[in-house]
């Protein structure tokens, strides 16, 4: 088991900053998942915490050792890729053993590793067939199993789900949890889909153009985001953004459609005509006395309903998730709840609190995880 701790790290490529002021500590066991849209840097950062990428700047430390300069062999990391990078003439059993016998482990410390990965993976009836036999789920069990048995101080996985379709995504999903959480292995997790973001993580990193927004765990992510881009990255569908000013004493924002929304949570500081962004969530807007917004695409999902459209008399594009069947016509009036209403500053992006003042990205240390 081990801890990690990035400090200062920055990555250019030439001219161009890919990754810069990352700044955070793993807990001994804690899973941290690295969310962001394409290009954002996820990959990257994985890279330079494997030793694949040299960083520009900073330190990573691995059990407060600095392993900044030493090449991959010397850090005890296993990686889960997004491709399986299997051996396509080897069998399971030789796939999964292939490191160890590289190590030097003798055959019985190899066979028993193996079988004990095998037995928690359910790999165990599979071991001498070739990876063209295997199924997609099973070939990343198999990835999974060769980083199992080498015993490592960290796992890495790069999008290890991201081939898989939808149903299979979700087992495998519950049963790297499950693995994660069993073998307490500190894990760094990649990915593009907040679904596993929000469900593998003890705490994410969303990360935007190189830069951290927000380090917390899911549920502040998702119910205190640091920022707009956190806001309309986390959550699905993504979150309404309407324009917006302080008004009354600052209790209260005045919409640009001239609705009036009083704070359930208490005053912000700044004077009237503050600009604001409101964000609400589709989940948070009931049918009702309220925007009167004009309908553009309806689509019924069973339990319940999504409602795209536009604000009447504008063109601000608003989305509803309705917990029934659309009850018809080409107009809706909905209201919001005013408890789950978000505020930023629109200069900034930055959230506003009651307490006042705008909340940047926080890099929470490991001290800071509940137990």
């Amino acid at each position: 088991m081990a801890t990690l701790e990035l400090s200062g790290l920055r990555k250019s490529f030439g001219l161009i900053d890919v990754l810069q002021h990352i700044d955070l500590a793993l807990a001994d066991g804690e899973m941290l998942v690295i969310v962001g849209a394409s290009g954002c840097g996820k990959s990257t950062l994985l890279r330079l915490v494997a030793g694949l990428e040299r960083p520009t700047a900073g330190q990573v430390l691995i059990d407060g050792s600095d392993v900044t300069s030493r090449d991959p062999s010397e850090r005890d990391i296993a990686m889960v890729f997004q491709n399986y990078a299997l051996y396509p003439h080897m069998s399971v059993f030789d796939n999964m053993a292939y490191g160890l016998r590289i190590r030097g482990l003798s055959r019985e410390d190899i066979r028993k590793r193996v079988d004990e990965a095998a037995s928690m993976l359910g790999l165990g009836a599979l071991l001498e067939r070739r990876p063209r036999q295997l199924s997609g789920g099973q070939r990343q069990r198999v990835a999974m199993g060769r980083a199992i048995v080498r015993h490592p101080k960290l796992f890495l996985f790069d999008e290890p789900l991201s081939n898989l379709d939808a149903k299979l995504r979700l087992t495998m999903r519950a049963e790297i949890r499950r693995l994660q959480r069993g073998l307490g292995v500190t894990s760094l997790y990649v990915t593009h889909d907040q679904v596993e973001a929000m469900t593998l993580g003890d705490r994410l990193l969303v990360l935007h153009d190189g830069r951290p927004s927000q380090l917390a765990t899911p549920m502040e992510v998702f119910e205190r985001p640091a920022d707009t881009y956190v806001a309309g990255f986390i959550g699905a569908p993504a979150m309404n953004f309407l324009p917006a000013e302080l008004a009354r004493g600052g209790s209260a924002a005045l919409l640009e459609m001239g609705m009036l929304l009083p704070f359930a949570d208490g005053r912000r500081d700044g004077e009237d005509g503050r600009q604001l962004i409101i964000g609400i969530r589709p989940e948070h807007l009931a049918v009702g006395d309220g925007l009167e917004i004009t309908i553009d695409l309806v689509e019924p999902l069973g339990s319940e309903t999504l409602v795209h459209g536009r604000v009447l008399g504008g063109k601000q594009p608003l989305v509803i998730k309705l917990a029934g069947p659309f009850p018809g016509g080409e107009h809706l009036s909905v209201a919001p709840r005013l408890e789950h209403l978000h505020v930023f500053d629109r200069a900034s992006g930055l959230r506003i609190d009651p307490a006042g003042g705008e909340i940047a990205a926080r890099p929470l240390a490991a001290a800071d995880i509940a137990d």
